[in-house]
Order: C-alpha cells, then sequence, then structure tokens
C-alpha cells in the first residue's frame, strides 16, 4: 500500500511534491496565469480565431453529411398523390394518367419533391385571394372611369389610356402574390392522351429525384378520352427566381420535353409556358375580362434571353 499522499501509478509513485505538477517556476506562471485570465474577453474573440472558423466549418460539414436528410410529402395520405411508401414505378402503374377516370381519382394526380418543404398554406392563399380581387375590383372601377369618359372615342385611343393602368395591376399582382407567401408557379406541358403516360413518367420521375421543381401533377381523364391534351405542371417555389425558373426549363429541354419539330414549314419550336399560381388561384385565364397577360413567361424568351447573354 502506498503511504498517504501518495498515489502507485504503473509501478512507481507520485506525491504531491512530484515534478509530475510541473516545477516551482512553471507552476508559479501558471497560477499567475490563471489569477489574470479574464474569460468574458476570451469568448468575445474566440470564434473570431481563424483556428476556431474552420474547425467549426468543418464539424458542421461533417454533421451535415452524416445526418440523414428528411423527406416531406405535401400529398402523403392522398391516394391521387405518390406516397413515400411507393416506388414511383409502383405510382405511375397505380395512377396512369390516360386511364385514369376523374370521376374515381379526382381531377389530378400528384407527385412532390421530398426534399422540398416549401408550401403555401390556406392562410397565405386567403389572404392573397382577399387582396388579389381587391386589386381587382379597383382595376375595374378605374377602367370603367376611364371608358365612361372617353365614351365615343376609338376603342384604340382608349386601350392606350388603360395600357399602363393595365400592366400596373399585373404587377401589384405579382408583388401580392410574394408578400401573402404565395410565389409559386409552373411551367405548363400539354401531351395528348396518347402520350401523356410517357411524359408524366419522365416529369414524375425527374420531381422525386429532385432533379425540377418541388412538385407536378397532370390532369386525369375528365371523360374527353383521347380528343383533349393533358395538363401536366411542373412547379417552381417562387416565379421571381429566374435562375431557378430557367433551370427548370433547361432540364426539361434536356429530357426533350420542350423542343421540337412543330407545326410551322420551318419546323418552328413549340413553346410552353410559365404561369404564377396566383393567377390561377384568382381564376385569370389566357382569355379574362380583365385583357391581362395569363403567362408570365414564355420558354422561347427564356432560352432566347439565356443565348443572348452567352453571345
Amino acid at each position: 500500500m502506498p503511504d498517504d499522499g501518495e498515489e502507485d501509478v504503473g509501478g512507481g509513485s507520485l506525491s504531491d511534491d512530484s515534478s509530475f505538477y510541473g516545477d516551482v517556476q512553471l507552476r508559479t506562471e501558471l497560477e499567475n496565469r490563471a489569477a489574470t485570465f479574464d474569460p468574458s474577453r476570451y469568448w468575445a474573440t474566440h470564434n473570431k480565431e481563424l483556428a476556431v472558423i474552420a474547425a467549426t466549418t468543418v464539424a458542421h460539414a461533417s454533421s451535415s453529411a452524416l445526418a440523414p436528410k428528411k423527406l416531406y410529402n405535401m400529398y402523403e395520405g392522398d391516394s391521387a398523390g405518390r406516397q413515400l411508401s411507393e416506388t414511383v414505378a409502383s405510382f405511375l402503374s397505380r395512377l396512369p394518367p390516360r386511364t385514369t377516370h376523374a370521376d374515381n381519382c379526382g381531377h389530378w394526380i400528384y407527385i412532390a419533391n421530398p426534399r422540398s418543404k416549401s408550401r403555401p398554406t390556406d392562410e397565405d392563399r386567403a389572404g392573397f385571394l382577399e387582396r388579389g380581387r381587391g386589386i381587382l375590383e379597383d382595376f375595374e372601377a378605374t377602367r370603367s372611369g376611364i371608358e365612361a369618359s372617353m365614351a365615343g372615342k376609338a376603342k384604340s385611343t382608349i386601350g392606350r389610356k388603360l395600357t399602363p393602368l393595365r400592366k400596373q395591376a399585373e404587377a401589384d399582382l405579382y408583388a401580392a402574390a410574394r408578400e401573402k407567401a404565395c410565389p409559386s408557379g409552373k411551367w405548363m406541358l400539354f401531351p395528348t392522351a396518347a402520350d401523356v403516360d410517357r411524359v408524366w413518367s419522365l416529369v414524375a420521375t425527374a420531381t422525386a429525384a429532385g432533379e425540377l421543381g418541388h412538385a407536378a401533377k397532370v390532369a386525369t381523364d375528365d371523360g374527353s378520352g383521347n380528343v383533349t391534351p393533358r395538363l401536366i405542371c411542373i412547379y417552381t417555389e417562387d416565379f421571381s427566381d429566374g435562375a431557378d425558373v430557367r433551370r427548370v426549363l433547361e432540364r426539361l429541354v434536356r429530357m426533350g420535353l420542350v423542343k421540337g419539330k412543330g407545326p410551322g414549314p420551318m419546323g418552328e419550336e413549340r413553346a410552353i409556358y410559365y404561369k404564377a399560381d396566383a393567377f390561377t388561384y384568382l381564376g385569370i385565364e389566357s382569355k379574362n375580362d380583365w385583357g391581362f397577360k395569363a403567362s408570365l413567361f414564355s420558354s422561347k424568351d427564356v432560352l432566347a434571353e439565356k443565348k443572348e447573354k452567352a453571345g
């Protein structure tokens, strides 16, 4: 047994006077440093040191790489949507749009990008609708006043007077959509009923893989059979994010869903169009009483703009 005041370690002994604790000079220096240490000053500057910043960055990157990505699905529990528990192939087999009838499934079949959780709520939509309808009512009232004051004048003259008013109303609607957290929009495809299963398979697979936008949907058979083209919507989260809108379009181009020989004699490209969901909520279609332009972008304009910048 070692004597009191000593500890036996690995066959040797250490006493309170052992040099294990440093010699007198070292202990005096350390005691002085401890007495003058200012913890407030230390923590005020600690996080600004380059070594600390580098170590923290590496630690965060490592934890992010190791942490599993949480998956989301706004259509979970909705039989018309793809469930996280089913493969995309199973989903496509369960709900082929060409033969799925609206009476059995509803008007749409849905799929979400499970890595995106940005979703407008019912409250967001209600807030936008209230503001949007107010903008439309103000436009209608002002337009009626202008038309009444210019009664008897040529329609072209009245039209020139209304053009800036109409453009301002459109701008106000887009601003309200972003203010009320309803900034999403969609590229729209119109494949024939005979081709809708093929096109939807490509879109659904790419959406689930995170290669397109945050969601997509396709119209079911409303009873018109193979006569009417089917609408496919490919959604992006923010119509004002031009880079993301263009990215999704370019992916559709690479998938072969945008470019192609059109009906013109020179084989012109068929354009597709991008529409803000805000205009859909308000029922603003291509032909509307306000004379608004229903779509925000065309594929030709977006792709031409990129070519101009590249040139």
